[in-house]
């Protein structure tokens, strides 16, 4: 049996794998597009499929698919969303503009495998056509746009369920920490008393706040140009066939989608998609400076802050016995960093869309979809194996609160911000605490002092020592 057969586009002949259910436009992709190696994201894959399975009903509802055809489609593409036909989605993520690759590819296997349900051949017996019947009343313009909404729809839920779940275990720590008194730090350098629970709480309302941009952000993804064809017009699509493929959609998706308002600027835009990979970019944002807080309270374990110790996951150097590195934090603030790129490319595939097209659709659904994904995956891995075994040392918190030089700070309103100043000087040279020079200088009685300089009240709005 021949390795290759011979199949036909507008371009002329294509030498196709002969076990492939793709045809010439995927294989004139595959031949362009040797860019990654990577295939495309499966939930790019998904949202396609399932567009071409709700257009093949839409179609039929319309009466202008034959039921036999549009039956064989649906089939096809239910085989497809259950993974079965994986191997041969293969358009490389850097591809031509619009993702017309994507589409087409999707269409060849869907109308090859829908022939073979039908008895033809595979490739040969073309029963089902690709164009006319498995991308009847769509175009590349709004099949891409609404394939990388549901694929964002698809993941934005995990996403959300992983940056909450991070939350509660932050929150968690907050409470268990509530009553650890230490040093703040602004600037690098020490400041006035905070308690590491209250650190922890800022960690954990950061994240509920990221939680809700991003939220808000896909909210924007549900209103969907499918049906506006090429360039927004709605040519060769029926008014009845687009209220159906929205209908079929929202049905099969369980996504609250909606027919477009304006199906122009949808198909222009990538704003919407920008709005939402910010989100994510500012919930990475948070997350990295959180990973990196903690590599530094951890710090040490003699030589540096050490005010908490996180759970050792694995030996950390291959020359040093006994080290423990921080390696879920250093993991998260690499994802992070890469999701923040991801978005750097999503912000420029958005301000790169020209005139009645943005063509850049592939590129939100790797940086978007891919960034989404990783992120999610980090924070679930950072979450279970770091932050909730993270454990505190009350005992090293408290020695570097009583060497803290900003415990002066609570003396101001009895002696002034200069002298105070001058005490935390005279103690940085002679290396002694606040409390030791503040004693020595007379500045109030020990029974006064030990009230004034006691760090607890110092967490919370009021003057220190006063009633």
């Amino acid at each position: 049996m021949s390795e290759h057969r011979i199949e036909k586009d507008t371009l002329g002949e294509v030498r196709v794998p002969a076990d492939a259910l793709f045809g010439a436009q995927t294989q004139r992709a595959r031949e362009n597009f040797q860019i990654s190696g990577l295939p495309p994201q499966p939930d790019y894959v998904w949202g396609m499929v399932m567009i071409k399975k709700a257009a093949a009903l839409a179609n039929m509802d319309t009466g202008r698919l034959d039921e036999e055809i549009g039956r064989a489609i649906v089939s096809a593409a239910d085989e497809a969303l259950e993974g079965k036909l994986n191997e041969h989605f293969v358009i490389d993520p850097w591809q031509a503009g619009a993702g017309t690759s994507h589409n087409m590819n999707a269409n060849e296997v869907l109308a090859n495998r829908a022939s073979e349900l039908l008895g033809g051949r595979r490739g040969v017996d073309r029963k089902v056509h690709p164009n006319d019947h498995v991308n009847l009343a769509q175009s590349s313009n709004d099949t891409n746009p609404t394939a990388v909404r549901l694929g964002a729809l698809r993941v934005v839920p995990g996403l959300i369920e992983a940056l909450d779940g991070l939350r509660n275990a932050l929150d968690s720590k907050a409470r268990e920490f509530d009553g650890i008194v230490k040093s703040s730090r602004t600037h690098l350098q020490d400041a006035v008393p905070i308690r590491l629970g209250q650190e922890f709480s800022g960690y954990a309302d950061a994240i509920g706040k990221a939680i809700e941009r991003v939220r808000d952000a896909a909210r924007t993804l549900e209103e969907l140009n499918i049906g506006g064809t090429a360039a927004g017009t709605g040519i060769n699509a029926e008014p009845d066939y687009i209220d159906a493929i929205v209908k079929h959609l929202r049905e099969m998706t369980g996504f609250d989608v909606r027919r477009g308002e304006n199906f122009f600027r949808l198909t222009q835009s990538g704003g919407d998609m920008a709005h939402l990979s910010s989100a994510v970019r500012n919930s990475a944002v948070e997350i990295s400076r959180i990973a990196s807080d903690l590599r530094l309270l951890s710090s040490g374990p003699r030589t540096g802050i050490a005010e908490i110790v996180l759970p050792p996951v694995q030996p950390g150097s291959s020359i040093m016995p006994g080290k423990v590195n921080p390696s879920m934090a250093e993991m998260m603030n690499m994802v992070c960093f890469q999701v923040i790129g991801f978005d750097e490319v999503c912000s420029l595939a958005a301000q790169g869309g020209q005139l009645d097209l943005n063509v850049f659709w592939p590129s939100f659904a790797f940086n978007l979809l891919f960034g989404m994904t990783i992120l999610r995956n980090g924070v679930n891995a950072f979450t279970e194996r770091c932050v909730k075994g993270i454990e505190a040392d009350q005992e090293r918190a408290a020695e570097l609160m009583e060497q803290s030089l900003m415990l002066c700070t609570a003396l101001t309103d009895y002696i002034g911000y200069e002298e105070a100043a001058g005490l935390a000087k005279q103690a940085f040279a002679e290396r002694k605490t606040i409390r030791e020079v503040a004693l020595e200088n007379d500045v109030m009685s020990e029974d006064q002092l030990d009230k004034v300089l006691d760090p607890t009240p110092m967490t919370e709005p009021g003057v220190p020592g006063r009633a």
